[in-house]
């Protein structure tokens, strides 16, 4: 895992003053966020804090209505979400968001289509040993798996368009245990082995923050702070705030 103090890069991501309207309901007031070539960096926060919202607006719906996002040099704010995604920017939503009624392999098709598929089969091959599961499941429908294969569906179909960014968006939500710690071991992995740059949205703040080389927290819509996985970890006002009972 690369070195959180090593010199400083220049962003793969960055959000400067980003605010998200719904309606006349401020939910982004003014972020100001970077994510370099190869870090994990995670954002925490309480349920409706506006981490979700985040994720949605780098993808452009919602749009931001002011402040400027960046990826890899190019401004990306105003850019149609089709286009964005086309950038090598690959998405996990909240929730999951499988095509359920399409097989296993319809899926990762869907998701090896954005380079038009001329990878596929060495891609397929890729996620399959990431997710010996999905090799298993292949023909069966996405909506009949259980919760953690269908989020395991949901990272691969991600993986297979050969993101350069990977945002995850509460990849652990409502899963168990056991199956919350292979998500994770797998995130590790796809950072160590791939040298993937992964931003991940989540509310288990004890696995997010044992994971990621930088983090912030964000409280209804605004940082509040950030500093190394480890330093959040360690915090007083981050273990009062979301670690108490947290190590699940």
């Amino acid at each position: 895992m690369s070195d959180p103090t090593a010199p400083a890069r220049e962003p793969l991501l960055t959000l400067r003053g980003v605010k998200t309207f719904y309606g006349n309901i401020i939910a982004l007031k003014g972020v100001d966020l970077d994510v370099h070539q190869g870090e994990i960096v995670t954002l925490i926060g309480a349920n409706g804090a506006g981490k979700s919202t985040l994720m949605m607006t780098i993808f452009g719906n919602p749009r931001a209505r002011e402040g400027t996002i960046t990826f890899a040099g190019r401004d990306i704010t105003q850019m149609p979400t089709h286009e964005i995604a086309r950038l090598n920017i690959a998405q996990s939503p909240e929730g999951r968001r499988i095509f359920g009624r399409m097989t296993v392999y319809e899926n990762l098709q869907v998701g090896a289509s954005l380079d038009g598929g001329v990878h596929f089969e060495e891609d397929l091959e890729r996620v399959c040993t990431i997710f010996p599961r999905l090799k298993e499941r292949l023909h069966q429908r996405g909506g009949t798996m259980s919760g953690g294969e269908q989020q395991m569906l949901a990272i691969a179909r991600a993986l297979m368009s050969r993101p350069r960014l990977l945002l995850l968006d509460e990849p652990s939500l409502g899963l168990a245990p056991l199956v919350v710690k292979q998500i994770f071991d797998v995130i590790r992995e796809l950072n160590e082995k791939d040298g993937m740059t992964v931003f991940l949205v989540e509310q288990n703040a004890y696995h997010a923050l044992k994971l990621a080389h930088r983090a912030y927290v964000m409280v209804t819509g605004t940082i509040t702070m950030s500093g190394t996985g480890a330093e959040l970890l360690a915090d007083p006002q981050v273990k009062a705030a979301y670690l108490e009972g947290g190590r699940h």
